[in-house]
């Protein structure tokens, strides 16, 4: 149940990074940002109304400080998005975003069986490899993101790890909680930065930020559902196959070509998912 749930979860990540990206090339990402994560406080509203839980007070603050990690790795992504050289950006986010919790299950005594961890190692390479783009002349300056990636996949590692100390009596409420903290530190990010360009998006950019939130309130719930039913060790590099899925957007909505590392991942993430599930 973990690893389907864990995909899911990767699904709508993958969906939402590709709409936050579409939406943070034409407009300000901090616009974007604000926007998603209003919508995707709306989309936990619902879901408190709809799922059974109890507010308790440690699993609300193991969320707002989720969510005040999730938010500042999410502004980090679609900035990285935005300059173009998501080929270097995407995958080390990945990657980082992958380690950070897995090494954190280890740390906390987790203990995987021998097929597990290798299905874990080769899910965390396909994560590199699907979101490769060949080298078209963006290299140079894709590179100079890469510290931005880093820093993206620390904090949505880290709030991964911080989601995982919730427990199952509370339901949905921690994923409200982070998305109320997440909210509120893209509205001052807004408000700060607001005398250095117009806040303003377009109403075509308003629907993809609204959808890229959306995405990523149902992608939290399910990374939560996961957590709490399976190793954190196995469930994070699942979820670290979300760029694939962005990539696949790409190739559907933009008719973007897969690379030969890309279908190479693709088929390497195949592997890995069955080898978690075997195991």
């Amino acid at each position: 149940m973990g690893v389907t749930v864990g995909l899911l979860a990767a699904l709508f990540f993958g969906s939402g990074d590709f709409l936050g990206g579409r939406a943070s090339q034409h407009a300000p990402t901090r616009s974007v940002l604000l926007v998603s994560q209003a919508s995707a406080a709306l989309g936990a509203i619902l879901l408190v109304l709809v799922i059974d839980g109890d507010p308790i007070g440690r699993d609300l603050a193991y969320g707002a400080a989720a969510g005040a990690a999730n938010g500042t790795g999410l502004g980090l992504l679609y900035r990285g998005l935005a300059t173009g050289g998501m080929g270097v950006v995407a995958p080390v986010t990945a990657v980082v975003g992958a380690i950070v919790p897995v090494a954190w299950g280890i740390a906390s005594g987790e203990r995987p069986g021998a097929v597990v961890l290798v299905g874990i190692l080769v899910a965390v390479a396909a994560g590199g490899l699907i979101s490769r783009e060949a080298d078209d002349g963006v290299a140079v300056r894709a590179a100079n993101a890469i510290p931005l990636a880093m820093a993206a996949g620390a904090a949505l590692g880290t709030s991964f790890v911080l989601f995982a100390q919730t427990g199952e009596q509370s339901g949905p409420w921690p994923v409200l909680a982070a998305r109320i903290t997440a909210v509120a530190g893209a509205a001052a990010l807004a408000l700060v930065r607001r005398a250095s360009g117009g806040l303003t998006l377009s109403g075509r950019g308003t629907r993809i930020a609204v959808a890229a939130g959306a995405c990523d309130v149902v992608a939290t719930t399910f990374l939560v559902l996961a957590i709490r039913r399976d190793l954190a060790v196995v469930v994070a590099p699942i979820a670290a196959l979300a760029p694939g899925f962005t990539v696949l957007w790409a190739w559907a909505m933009l008719r973007e070509p897969l690379s030969r590392l890309q279908s190479a991942g693709l088929l390497l993430a195949l592997c890995g998912l069955a080898m978690i599930a075997a195991g």
